[in-house]
């Protein structure tokens, strides 16, 4: 039999090449902290109260699963508070499927969707899969967004979508609420704001579902991956209008959520006081990397999320692949000079912050 060797082979469409897929490294190594990946196991007793509630929904697995996930729908509406109904949430496998059912819904061929650069790499692969065309907005020096140039920046591309990120991926900024205002009353299309890292920021940190209402062009996304520690389980969300949901049931799979799938993140909501304590202890690892990169003379850049983007970087590749060779791996989000690190367990932390120490600031 002969094989196909190229896609120059296979009649791939036209805006798909040159591309190549999301690829960040998965390697065996001892301490891995290049994906934010939440680096702490799901506690024992939350995990028995999940294991309890899958072995129950196996028993109908023969079935297809609740389509609608209505008793998901309200655990997340009751988990995000803000006066939120059931009616109000949608959910995917993992918040790319969310973002992506967007991408159907309101870009697609033909259309344009916008996010201030650099941002999460995902948000341009999406909106090119759905054939719609990303445009990169800008940010100031140091990844903070002004209202007034962010406004602009919008009203002058005029997407049909507007992703925002905050806290933002790959650095860390939090967004005022002031910005998310002066860009959805600049666009004319919808507005995502991207909170997958919420968790993490400051108690007190405003977030944007206080906006939600009277602007049912406006969305807000999160994730159970990184606070919840349940990437490997695939659970995304948003808040948004009733009819902003309705969009959303045109594009997608019937079935989408397996009934496991639904049950695990049911438990998971169930147990999240439980489950949200290792949000604390992360952070206090991110602080503690922060300090300690500041006095190995490298530029922690201020972060809102569960990682830390720091400069000062003479050579990211040699100094990613020196840590590499010491069991620690990390990430080259592409900004000249910097690299990224995922804030981990105590003991991972400590394994990076002494590896990065033994090389020294001159990589």
């Amino acid at each position: 039999m002969e094989h196909v060797t190229s896609l120059d082979e296979l009649p791939l469409r036209a805006d798909l090449r040159g591309l190549t897929p999301y690829g960040a490294p998965q390697v065996p190594l001892p301490v891995a902290l290049n994906v934010n990946e939440n680096t702490h196991a799901v506690p024992d007793e939350v995990a028995s109260d999940i294991l309890d509630d899958i072995a129950l929904a196996l028993r109908d697995v023969n079935r297809y699963p609740d389509r609608e996930f209505t008793s998901l729908r309200e655990a997340f509406a009751d988990y995000l508070g803000h006066g939120l109904t059931a009616e109000q949430i949608w959910a995917g496998n993992g918040s790319n499927e969310v973002l992506q059912h967007i991408m159907q819904a309101f870009a697609g061929p033909g259309r344009t969707a916008f996010g201030f650069a650099p941002t999460y790499s995902m948000y341009p692969l999406i909106t090119q899969g759905t054939g719609a065309r990303w445009i990169a907005g800008t940010r100031q020096d140091d990844f903070t967004i002004d209202p007034d140039d962010a406004a602009r920046q919008v009203a002058e591309a005029d997407p049909a979508v507007v992703i925002l990120c905050t806290p933002n991926n790959p650095t860390g900024t939090p967004l005022g609420l002031d910005v998310i205002e002066a860009v959805y009353d600049a666009a004319r299309g919808v507005v995502i704001v991207d909170e997958a890292y919420q968790e993490f920021a400051p108690h007190d940190a405003p977030s944007a579902l206080s906006l939600l209402d009277g602007r049912p062009r406006l969305a807000v996304s999160r994730t159970m991956s990184k606070a919840f520690a349940f990437a490997g389980a695939r659970v995304g969300y948003l808040a948004a209008d009733p009819a902003f949901i309705d969009a959303l049931r045109l594009v997608r799979l019937p079935y989408h959520l397996s009934a496991l799938t639904q049950a695990a993140a049911v438990a998971a909501l169930r147990n999240s006081s439980t489950m949200l304590r290792m949000v604390d202890e992360i952070v206090e690892q991110r602080e503690r990397i922060s300090a300690t990169l500041e006095a190995l003379g490298y530029r922690p850049h201020a972060s809102w999320s569960n990682f830390v983007l720091f400069g000062g970087v003479d050579d990211p590749q040699a100094l990613w692949r020196a840590l590499y060779d010491r069991g620690v791996l990390i990430r080259d989000v592409g900004i000249p000079h910097h690299l990224r690190v995922s804030a981990g367990t105590e003991a991972e932390t400590t394994a990076f912050l002494e590896a990065l120490a033994s090389i020294g600031s001159s990589s």
